[in-house]
């Protein structure tokens, strides 16, 4: 099976614009194609994740990735998806945040001459003339056409910017720069950016007379209200410093039954002709299915040693064997305790386990946490520095673990 019709049986495909010039070129591995990444946060998180394998199928198949950095666009902010205005950040913040991309980038595209290239889009936004843009590139837009834009349209009742209702005109350019002076003739995306990427078709049309393409990829238990991703605590980074090996695993380990089998065919490089023999198992072996998924990803993002640690711990705990060599673990230090003891409730606020000490009591009114295998029920439980010398195991519901111990 060649690659665009893998794609298509994995899933992933929901949007394109000329499906045989596509198809062709990709097949080919005549597809020299950008993804853009806007520096956000100061880590890739597994909303992006789709997008980095899909890169890494592309580039295994002799297509040539362009990974475009949004230094410049991550001045205004994409509002597609958006019910509010992101929150401006400076350009230390932007550069950071830059630079800690392309290091978590590395693991999964192979970089360097003839393979996958990186720019940076601050290199000619930042530079353009704002009447000269006006004049180059405005006039071949439509404000008319601009409004109907899906990703305005829920941004309307609230209101807009004229900041962000500028971002489409900057994506378009990254396409029309990147086609002019790498040639780059396609866009990749997830389905929410499917306006924006046909203004940088249209805009190279334009511009230059020359056809440029664009796909989109189905956004992952994404398309109905940015799901993927999301936990209780946040979201679900690829830097293990913010969210652990085990903590990645769990993630996966605890998708929804319905879900698996479509995260196994979009995420995984596990090949079809296995993943066609896994939706013949039993639905008893569902939780085989989910070890499989987070054993893979685990594998992907942070490597076989940490993705066979994670796999023990989730095992040793739920099987009761006691062993906590791998949980998650957050060090207290003596300063957090009051008379050598803490409430129950502050420190899953120190373990990032509640977002507020609110939230905590919530859960613990909810029969939601335990200590050390004991229901916590009153607000006023704690646990002693001699506890926490020892270590405390933090269960929060059915599936979060976390230990505490004095640092």
């Amino acid at each position: 099976m060649k690659i665009y019709e893998e794609l298509v049986e994995r899933g992933l495909i929901a949007q394109v614009t000329d499906e045989e010039e596509i198809k062709t070129l990709i097949n080919n591995g005549g597809a020299r194609f950008y993804i853009g990444f806007d520096p956000t946060a100061d880590s890739l998180h597994v909303g992006h994740f789709m997008a980095l394998c899909l890169m890494k199928r592309l580039q295994m198949a002799g297509n040539k990735p362009v990974v475009l950095i949004g230094g410049g666009t991550g001045y205004i902010g994409d509002p597609s998806g958006r019910t509010d205005m992101r929150s401006m950040m400076t350009p230390e913040m932007i550069q950071h945040n830059c630079d800690c991309f392309k290091k978590q980038m590395e693991r999964f595209i192979e970089f360097g001459e003839d393979k996958a290239i990186m720019v940076n889009n601050a290199d000619w936004l930042l530079k353009l003339n704002y009447i000269e843009l006006l004049r180059d590139v405005g006039a071949c837009f439509s404000v008319n056409n601009m409004l109907r834009a899906e990703c305005y349209k829920q941004r309307m009742e609230k209101g807009l910017s004229f900041l962000e209702f500028n971002y489409m005109i900057m994506q378009s350019y990254d396409f029309y720069y990147l086609n002019t002076h790498y040639g780059c003739n396609m866009q990749f995306g997830g389905d929410d950016q499917w306006s924006n990427m046909l203004g940088g078709t249209e805009l190279i049309r334009k511009k230059t007379g020359k056809d440029a393409y664009a796909m989109t990829i189905t956004l992952l238990l994404n398309s109905e209200g940015k799901k993927m991703g999301k936990t209780a605590k946040g979201a679900v980074w690829l830097d293990p410093n913010k969210t652990s090996p085990f903590e990645f695993y769990q993630y996966w380990r605890n998708v929804d039954d319905a879900d698996v089998m479509k995260c196994i065919k979009m995420l995984t490089f596990i090949s079809l002709e296995q993943i066609a023999e896994m939706e013949k198992w039993e639905d008893s072996r569902i939780n085989e299915k989910k070890e499989i998924l987070a054993y893979n990803l685990t594998e992907l993002v942070h490597g076989k040693e940490e993705a066979e640690k994670a796999q023990a711990a989730a095992k040793a705990l739920f099987s009761g064997d006691g062993d906590d060599a791998n949980m998650p673990s957050t060090e207290i230090s003596e300063s957090d305790l009051t008379d050598g003891k803490i409430f129950v409730s502050d420190l899953m606020v120190l373990c990032k386990l509640a977002l507020s000490k609110g939230e905590a009591k919530r859960l613990i009114q909810q029969g939601g946490v335990s200590v050390d295998g004991a229901k916590v029920t009153d607000f006023t439980a704690y646990v002693t520095v001699e506890e926490l010398k020892g270590g405390v195991k933090i269960k929060k519901g059915k599936k979060v673990f976390h230990k505490a111990i004095l640092g």
